[in-house]
């Protein structure tokens, strides 16, 4: 495979670097599978035979870059190199990377004693790195130099027959992480887990809950951003490990809902993400059609939106999949029997939201991340509540978007993919062209209430004080929120007709008042 000229300067220099200081380095691997698989990355695992802090803080200053400590019991340390002119380069080639890290790790012994210890055959391979970087720099000059791949474990065979393999029996003892790592690892290359390997992932699923929040948190974001994810969080919960790592969302198996569900609560919210991604593009739904994606409301501006990083390693899209498996996580522990032996779970949706932003805060999500799926949670039936058999007025449709904020159409496809994953194959078209059109309207009328807010606000809070006297306080914000939701309905067009709701409302707050006094 090419390189790109940038990572042919990073390896030279590192590689004399460790050639002057009699050091020995090997590149290993992530960076030699891709390689080997033909994917440039933008990470560089490379082990030495010295402690990895002091050589990544030597290769930080012959690359300008920054070292940073990532294992201190591990010896493991990183240097972020992000240089204008490597930066520069690697856009023009379109790779999509501002910058490159490079993972130093400590070995002792031999090469074959650390590859030993990894985790899995396709990354238990490694190139020494003098000849790696020199047969990178001749590939520019057309010219090819052999370089021997050291692979004790038959990485590269397991790579190309699609296969994940652990290289021993005590990998996820060592590291549970790595129960995680695998399935997502599986999901990316679109590989198979071998027999051993997965009966190995059941033994020690429980093993999960000791791995950190912040590695949970990692592992998952990069499996929700697979397309196909939901078919991989559905082999997590065959293996066990989904169950142990949110014991919540298994409480939901077996607990049977109305007659309309043709799932139970646990497949249904897996059902949930699959539904999405096949709203989504990602791959196809079981039970999907064209015809049902037909009549989905999409445009550009809504793949925009949901491409949006919302913290580091996620997006909107992500944190909709993380949504969509946890909107009904309340609803075991509300489920109540009326009357008519109905089951109800009245409130699942404020508890589900107290209860996912738990799990998020469990794992380590950052506060912007557990406010997205907590909203996305609270409001997940707010959409169909406001149709009320029929449209939804103006106003509903503005306090809709007032309460939701950022969330409200990422909220709106949630409810379409619930929609889907309630019926599954007992979906009727009727019923599905009434949800999509109802979704549209919503849109359309959202935007429409923009366009009429954004360019001319007719009153602000200065105009509230000079006019009626006010001071600063609660009650002009009031005020501007009803004048606000009255304009985007569509029923004041000018400034006189705003001043005259705004009389009309302090008249009211104000008469309210005395009532209670």
């Amino acid at each position: 495979m090419p390189f790109p000229r940038p990572v042919i300067v990073i390896l030279d220099k590192v590689s004399q670097l460790l050639d002057r200081k009699g050091y020995q380095g090997y590149i290993v691997g992530g960076f030699i599978r891709d390689w080997l698989l033909g994917k440039q990355t933008g990470d560089v695992d490379i082990a030495v035979d010295q402690d990895a802090m002091s050589v990544a803080r030597e290769a930080a200053q012959v690359l300008q870059g920054r070292p940073v400590l990532l294992d201190d019991t591990n010896s493991i340390a990183r240097v972020v190199v992000c240089e204008q002119e490597q930066r520069a380069s690697l856009q023009r080639q379109g790779t999509g990377w501002a910058e490159w890290h490079l993972d130093f790790a400590s070995f002792s012994h031999s090469i074959e004693s650390d590859l030993s210890r990894r985790d899995f055959t396709i990354d238990a391979m490694a190139v020494e790195l003098s000849q790696f970087a020199a047969a990178a720099a001749a590939e520019t000059d057309e010219k090819r130099i052999p370089v021997k791949l050291i692979d004790p474990f038959a990485g590269e065979e397991d790579l190309r027959n699609g296969i994940l393999r652990v290289v021993s029996e005590g990998v996820f003892d060592a590291d549970p992480a790595r129960l995680l790592r695998g399935i997502r690892l599986a999901a990316e290359l679109d590989f198979s887990v071998e027999p051993t390997t997965e009966e190995l992932i059941r033994r020690y699923s429980q093993s999960v809950v000791r791995t950190p929040g912040e590695r949970i948190r990692d592992e998952l974001l990069r499996l929700l951003n697979v397309p196909r994810s939901a078919r991989y969080l559905s082999y997590l919960g065959e293996l066990n490990v989904l169950p142990a790592l949110i014991p919540e969302l298994a409480e939901g198996k077996g607990v049977a809902q109305p007659t309309v569900h043709f799932w139970d609560v646990f497949d249904h919210s897996l059902q949930t993400v699959a539904a999405l991604e096949f709203l989504l593009g990602e791959g196809n739904w079981e039970y999907g059609s064209r015809d049902l994606l037909a009549d989905v409301p999409w445009s550009a501006s809504t793949h925009q939106h949901l491409s949006q990083e919302v913290s580091k390693g996620s997006n909107r899209k992500t944190l909709l999949k993380l949504g969509g498996l946890l909107h009904d996580i309340a609803k075991p522990r509300t489920k109540t029997i009326d009357d008519s032996g109905r089951a109800r779970f009245l409130g699942h949706a404020k508890e589900g939201a107290t209860m996912a932003e738990a799990i998020m805060s469990r794992l380590r999500f950052s506060r912007q991340e557990t406010s997205v799926v907590g909203s996305l949670v609270y409001h997940h039936l707010r959409p169909t509540q406001m149709a009320n058999d029929g449209l939804p007025t103006q106003r509903a449709i503005y306090r809709y978007f007032r309460d939701t904020g950022d969330a409200g159409t990422d909220i709106l496809i949630l409810a379409m993919a619930d929609h889907l994953a309630t019926r599954g194959p007992l979906v009727k078209m009727e019923e599905w062209r009434e949800h999509c059109q109802l979704t549209s309207y919503i849109l359309t009328k959202h935007e429409e209430q923009q366009a009429r807010i954004l360019p001319l606000k007719l009153l602000d809070g200065h105009d509230l004080m000079d006019i009626f006297g006010l001071p600063p306080g609660p009650i002009i914000g009031r005020v501007l929120a009803v004048v606000s939701e009255a304009q985007a309905s569509g029923e004041l067009t000018s400034k006189d007709e705003a001043l005259a709701l705004a009389r009309n409302e302090l008249d009211r707050q104000q008469e309210a008042i005395g009532t209670v006094n």
